[in-house]
Order: C-alpha cells, then structure tokens, then sequence
C-alpha cells in the first residue's frame, strides 16, 4: 500500500485542526462551568442575577432606541426652529 505525500499531511493537518478545536472547547466549556460553580456560590447570587437582568433590558433598550427609532425629518426641525424663533420674536 502506497500513500501520497501530500494527502498524508492534509489528513494529518485536518486532524490536528479537529483535535485543537475539540480542546478549545473543552477548555471554554470548563472555565465557564468554574465560572457558573462561582457564581452559584455566592451569597448575593440573587441580587447578581437581578442586576445582570436589569442590564441586558437596559441594553436591549438602547439597541432598539437606536434600531428602531426613526430620527425626525431634517425639514421638519428647521420649520420648528423657524417657527419658535418667530414666536420668541413677536412676545
């Protein structure tokens, strides 16, 4: 049995690129559990929790503020300070 150069290294480099991925998420997996088993034991878990939910609406709320909120049109606030100069004008 024969093998080719070639295809022998790109096996064996797809290998090692499947091996390092699967311990990258080994690794990522297991500090986020130590992460969790820290924050598990902690007293103020509760007030933590809380806190984190209160960020992610605020967060939530500036994504669609700024998403979803469509800004006044530019002629539409020149007519308002055209307006409220002459109204300031004429008191």
């Amino acid at each position: 049995m024969t093998r080719e150069a070639g295809r022998e290294s790109l096996d064996e480099q797809a290998l090692l690129l499947v091996a390092g991925l699967a311990d990258l998420a080994v690794s990522t997996l297991g500090s986020a559990v130590g992460t969790v088993r820290g924050l598990l034991r902690r007293s103020d878990a509760a007030d933590l929790a809380a806190q984190a939910e209160q960020d992610l609406a605020a967060r939530g709320r500036l994504v669609l503020d700024r998403y979803a909120a469509v800004p006044p049109a530019q002629l539409e606030i020149l007519a308002r300070q055209a307006l409220a100069r002459k109204s300031a004008g004429e008191d």
